[in-house]
């Protein structure tokens, strides 16, 4: 029928349409980067200069930056956010469940500046006068080398953490109500106890869902922006130190996008987007890839 067909066709463009933005995206970065790419080759990825006065750009402090940033904020993010989900769908109370889960919720409706504020003022000084203090008596060990200034990796490592949890809980919460009931009340008739049936039976089940919670969380780790800006200090270093200053992709792009006056200065940014860009593809993909193979062979497992 016409009307079946226009709608089909309809949506077939929206879909469509979504692939040209995409392109449209790689094509105007990939164009605008081209100076950049044409004066420093592939050596703009190794290299650990940046002055824009003398023209000497190297992207590895930012690329530095922006993973370890985001990987610290996975290690605090990620056994938070599971616990979180294991208490609201085998632990907390059926009254308790609906509140703390829609205030959790809320934290990801939170705009970034809100958290940037946040950890500037709050956190940044709770860190420097406690914090970093405490953990710099154990100096021996490299994270936590260097002067407690309250802003720097583990400032920004954490804001993100609490940025991210939300986004894996949530989904985690949601992967792990799926589990038949079946499983859970035949691991318990069988005797195991209720961190076992969890263990061996809650979070196998779930466990693709779950590294699509992590990826997610991951890549908006990865992205995010004014908070990291605001508490990260914005200096290009590559260090382990917790305590020291750093940068990330998306914290220069912000700082000097709109300053960069130069057209070298504004191709090397747009490259950095492109980097970022990438990265992301990358991962994602990658992701994807694991998340198939594993609900692949967990189907296999079943059968």
């Amino acid at each position: 029928m016409p009307a079946e067909k226009l709608f089909r066709w309809t949506t077939a463009a929206f879909a469509f349409l979504v692939i040209v933005l995409g392109a449209a995206v790689v094509y105007e970065l990939v164009i605008s980067s081209g100076p950049a790419f044409k004066r420093f080759g592939l050596g703009f990825i190794v290299s650990r200069d940046w002055d824009p006065v003398q023209q000497l750009f190297g992207a590895l402090p930012f690329i530095w930056g922006t993973f370890y940033t985001a990987l610290l904020a996975l290690v605090l993010a990620l056994p938070l956010g599971l616990g979180i989900s294991v208490f609201l769908t085998e632990l907390a109370p059926a009254w308790l469940r609906g509140p703390i889960g829609f205030l959790i919720e809320l934290l990801a409706a939170i705009p970034s500046l809100v958290y940037g504020l946040w950890g500037l003022f709050v956190l940044a000084p709770l860190f420097q006068n406690y914090v970093q203090p405490m953990l710099g008596k154990y100096d021996y060990i490299p994270l936590f080398r260097g002067y407690p200034l309250g802003l720097g990796f583990i400032t920004a490592g954490v804001i993100v953490a609490v940025m991210i949890t939300p986004t894996i809980s949530s989904i985690s919460r949601e992967v792990m109500l799926t589990v038949p009931e079946s499983q859970r009340e035949g691991a318990l008739a069988l005797g195991m106890t209720r961190w076992e049936v969890v263990s061996k039976v809650i979070i196998p089940y779930s466990r693709s869902g779950i590294l699509g919670a992590v990826v997610l969380g991951f890549g908006r780790a990865l992205g995010e922006t004014m908070a990291v800006t605001m508490v990260i200090g914005n200096t290009p270093n590559i260090t382990v130190s917790l305590f020291e200053p750093g940068y990330t992709i998306a914290s220069v792009l912000a700082n000097e996008f709109a300053e960069a006056t130069d057209k070298l200065h504004l191709s090397v940014l747009v490259e950095l987007g492109l980097l970022l860009f990438l990265v992301s593809i990358i991962i994602n993909s990658f992701a994807r890839l694991l998340t198939w193979r594993m609900t692949r062979y967990t189907r296999g497992a079943r059968v």
